[in-house]
């Protein structure tokens, strides 16, 4: 399957830049994937389709302030370094610009010298392993200095850094948000609760492979780079208690997806743990365990949209997308959102 087969028209009008003033008055469209189907709602109607008995699994990962900008410590050019993912207690991996500026051996200060960086290595994929040196604790240090990692297409500025991250965030370790969630209001969740829908948290840390174009013709070459995920008992034991009894998982997001169906075995059984996932999910992979799926509407030939066609098919999510930007959905990070069931 070739990867611009998942191509598409997105004026840019159509991306959102700045989030809601409320999370869940983002609008919904519910797809049903079997009939093709839409309806028109609001995300805070999202309770209106969910059952008592259903289970509703949430990535709590927490996003980093992970965007630092410093100068080279000889030339005193500008740098931009994007931390992905700890290597050990002051190693990182992490993607620079200007890469040029960043070979082996240089050395970098932030905050007039709170900070101070050395690239060590680079990775056969171009990111650099970079080691800190500093005074204190690093977390209070990167809270201090460090920016909210919005995407390249959003411009405008973030006012409020929490409404990049979920009302539920927990688990710091995220180089993106998992966007799927930031509908969600802690009233939203209470209701749902109420009605008897089980909720479940598990965590998947969002490393490069959300930055990573695909760059290969067939996407059965493309390689996704691996993230960290973490999955309780009690998260365990309730979704396969779900399934069980014939109630319905929802995954919110697909960083929830892909969590879940890497864990998942041929039945449909999850099992607790801790580990890496680099699975790359795409049209003709059969769905182990999830039911429905709320996410957003994705970038043009990214590994986003492959999964929900993977979900619905390729010609009806690429029709939905179309017909929700002629009728004014708002698409990406800070976007409306959409329920396939």
């Amino acid at each position: 399957m070739e990867t611009r087969d998942f191509n598409f028209y997105l004026p840019d009008k159509s991306i959102a830049q700045t989030p809601l003033e409320n999370r869940d008055d983002s609008r919904l469209l519910v797809l049903n994937k079997e009939t093709g189907e839409t309806e028109h709602s609001y995300f805070y109607n999202i309770i209106n389709f969910l059952n008592p008995g259903d289970c509703l699994v949430l990535n709590d990962t927490r996003v980093l302030p992970a965007r630092l900008i410093g100068e080279k410590e000889d030339t005193k050019g500008k740098i931009e370094f994007l931390l992905l993912k700890r290597k050990d207690l002051d190693t990182w991996e992490a993607l620079a610009r200007p890469g040029k500026r960043a070979k082996p051996g240089s050395r970098f200060i932030f905050g007039n010298g709170l900070l101070y960086a050395q690239v060590i290595n680079i990775s056969d994929e171009g990111s650099r392993i970079i080691k800190f040196e500093y005074a204190g604790i690093f977390e209070e240090i990167l809270d201090k200095l460090g920016q909210m990692p919005l995407p390249p297409y959003i411009k405008e500025k973030l006012e409020e850094r929490e409404r990049y991250q979920t009302v539920y965030s927990k688990n710091q370790g995220s180089a993106a948000a998992p966007t799927a969630g930031l509908h969600f209001t802690k009233e939203l969740l209470r209701k749902i609760e109420e009605k008897g829908v089980k909720i479940v948290y598990i965590t998947l840390h969002i490393g490069l492979g959300t930055f990573r174009p695909v760059k290969v013709a067939r996407i059965e070459e493309h390689r996704m780079h691996s993230e960290f995920y973490i999955v309780d008992k009690l998260a365990a034991d309730t979704i396969n208690n779900t399934k069980k009894q014939c109630n319905k998982i929802i995954a919110v997001g697909t960083t929830s997806c892909r969590t879940l169906e890497s864990i998942a075995d041929e039945d449909g059984k999850v099992k607790p743990g801790s580990g890496w996932t680099d699975i790359f999910i795409y049209p003709g992979y059969r769905f182990k365990i999830i039911d429905s799926l709320i996410t957003n509407f994705h970038l043009p030939e990214s590994t986003l949209i492959m999964l929900v066609s993977a979900f619905a098919g390729r010609e009806r999510i690429l029709d939905t997308y179309k017909m929700a930007a002629q009728k004014g959905y708002r698409f990406f990070s800070f976007g409306d959102a959409m329920l396939i069931e």
